[in-house]
């Protein structure tokens, strides 16, 4: 018989999303506004995007539980820094294009011990 719950797809989209939910507030408190979650376009997906005064924030996020194998910040490689700055001049060309601050990447990484809070680690200006 099997056991109800979540299967691992889901788990790993929920965990994704709780992760998303504590970057945003994150961001929002270090004093960025929100512009946009979850961006597709045909390239793919931006997680956040940020107003940071007058710059534009593309922000990755990235979370994992503490016995994961990766530290969520390895996950950004060249490839995906690559993709992300595509990612960001799609955003632009549909919303209005570059803002006078220019464009920055940043990643948020999200570890979740077994025990006690998430562990966030904010890095600007990655790619």
């Amino acid at each position: 018989m099997k056991t109800s719950g979540p299967r691992p797809a889901a788990a790993r989209r929920a965990i994704g999303r709780y992760g998303e939910d504590l970057a945003a507030r994150r961001l929002i408190a270090s004093g960025m506004r929100i512009l946009d979650r979850n961006w597709r376009c045909r390239e793919g997906e931006i997680d956040i995007v940020a107003a940071d005064g007058d710059a534009l924030v593309v922000c990755e996020v990235k979370t994992r539980r503490a016995s994961s194998y990766e530290h969520p910040m390895a996950a950004v490689r060249a490839e995906k820094a690559a993709r992300l700055r595509l990612l960001a001049e799609r955003w632009l060309e549909r919303n209005g294009g570059p803002p006078p601050g220019g464009v920055r990447i940043d990643v948020v990484g999200v570890l979740l011990p077994r025990r006690g809070a998430p562990v966030l680690e904010h890095v600007r200006g990655v790619a």
